[in-house]
């Protein structure tokens, strides 16, 4: 009895751990666009190519950093591997008149939505930003790091790279 009871317990996490995979993909969330609407984050597509989502805010350094960095070579990101980049800003209903002055200044090419209530943060369990998630062409989480340290946006970048090559990590 012992012996079957510990096969069917086996069976039963081996069976609920297969259900549930490993693959995690964006909440359906609202947010807000830099005009004032609203966007659903359950329409985050790039036709089967990576998605990189960062978290910032206009008071993190470490964050503007890395997105101004970034910036800089995004161009030629998008031409060798098709990848998106979303920056998803968490200053709150006093601070987000700043994001689109911001924004507009530094010239970004990304997509950038405000998550003022931070429902979307809260729903990613993003503790801190920065924190940057990247996505496969099907919208799963393959990767995620927290924080920020001259350098990293190349360890993203090999990343993407193999990600958009192979389809996997």
């Amino acid at each position: 009895m012992k012996k079957l009871f510990t096969v069917l317990l086996i069976t039963l996490i081996s069976f609920c751990s297969f259900s549930q995979g490993n693959e995690k993909t964006i909440p359906s969330v609202e947010v807000k666009t830099l005009d004032g609407g609203t966007f659903n984050t359950e329409n985050i597509s790039n036709e089967g190519k990576p998605i990189v989502i960062s978290f910032w805010a206009t008071w993190c350094s470490p964050c503007k950093r890395e997105l101004n960095n970034i910036a800089d070579i995004y161009e030629d990101w998008v031409e060798e591997t098709g990848v998106k980049l979303i920056a998803i800003s968490i200053d709150d209903s006093r601070n987000m008149a700043k994001v689109a002055p911001y924004v507009n200044g530094q010239g970004w090419e990304y997509d950038v939505y405000i998550d003022p209530n931070q429902d979307l943060k809260r729903a990613m369990n993003v503790n801190n930003v920065p924190h940057t998630f990247l996505l496969d062409g099907n919208g799963n989480i393959v990767w995620q790091h927290n924080s920020y340290a001259e350098g990293d946006e190349e360890e993203l970048f090999e990343k993407i790279q193999k990600l958009a090559k192979d389809g996997t990590l």
